[in-house]
């Protein structure tokens, strides 16, 4: 399974917004990766920000 999916998986099971270092905890993914993952996801429109640190799915 790629980075993206198991970022989406992470975010999905959370069900609420998360900080990146809890999703790589989550997804078992390395902290620097979520985030340049996470800056994909949302540029794509998949993941939103809905506060200032925090993601979580669109």
């Amino acid at each position: 399974m790629d980075n993206e999916k198991k970022i989406l998986n992470a975010l999905k099971k959370s069900g609420e917004p998360m900080r990146p270092g809890e999703i790589a905890e989550a997804a078992g993914v390395e902290k620097g990766e979520v985030s340049k993952v996470l800056g994909k996801l949302k540029k794509d429109g998949k993941v939103c920000s809905p506060k200032r640190c925090f993601y979580g799915l669109s």
